[in-house]
Formats: C-alpha cells, structure tokens, sequence
C-alpha cells in the first residue's frame, strides 16, 4: 500500500466518522424533548463534526498551509462555539424556557432567578405602527 493510499484512506475515515457525528447530533437537535438538551447536541456537534471534517480534508491534501489552515479552524471553533453555547443556555433559562419534565435537578435554581420577560412599550414606539420598508399593495396608488 502507497501512502497516497493510507492517506486517502485515512481522509475517507475521517470525513465519514465526521458525517456520523453530525448526523447523530441532528437526530438529537429533531429527537430531544428540551432545548437545553437540544442546544447541548448542537454544541456539541458543532465542535466534532466540522474537526473531524476538516481533519480528513487534511488527510486529503497534506500541506503545511493546509494543517496550518486547519489547525486555525479548530481552534475558531474549539473558543467560540462553548462560548456561543452557553451563552445562548443562559438566555434561555433566564428567559423563561421551561424544562423537561423529566429533570429530576437544577443547580441554578438557586442561584440565577429564571423569568418569562414580557414586552413592554416605550414612549417611543406606543401607538405607532412598526416602520416597514416595503410598500404594500393596498397602499400604492392604481397607476
């Protein structure tokens, strides 16, 4: 076996193990009865899926500039996406999103308050109608 060979074999492998990964946390974005539990599967998938991806596509085209690229790429996405994450979990609790009714704890029941926020009008915006851009039809005058 040539190592164009191993190297192609080593990019199917990891392109495929990549598509798997994201494909299962697609099931669970569709699956899973929470959002949290939701968003879990997606940060997750996130993160591995495109690694994996890129991993093989590395294996496909072994140059310096190639890993180099790579290797930037998964670190963009090892910071951001955890971030990105939790941030959006921490929106949704303390925006009111309920949760399943099969979480038997919540540690941060105690510590962060969890409300629905409601819209309130401002001065500003009371009793005038949203501003919109597109003309529409019953508005326009017959030519």
């Amino acid at each position: 076996m040539e190592q164009n060979d191993i190297l192609m074999w080593l990019s199917a492998l990891f392109v495929l193990a990549g598509s798997v990964v994201t494909f299962i946390a697609a099931l669970g974005v569709l699956r899973l009865p929470d959002f949290f539990m939701r968003m879990h599967a997606a940060t997750k998938a996130g993160v591995v899926g495109p690694s994996l991806l890129l991993i093989g596509a590395g294996f496909f085209d072994p140059s310096w500039s190639a890993w180099i690229t790579i290797f930037l790429a998964i670190l963009f996405l090892l910071t951001t996406t955890p971030i990105a994450g939790h941030l959006i979990g921490k929106a949704g609790y303390v925006g009111g999103v309920d949760l399943w009714g099969g979480t038997i704890r919540n540690d941060l029941e105690t510590v962060l308050p969890s409300s629905t926020f409601t819209e309130l009008e401002t001065p500003s915006t009371a009793g005038h109608a949203p501003a919109d851009t597109m003309a529409h039809p019953e508005t326009t005058p017959d030519p």
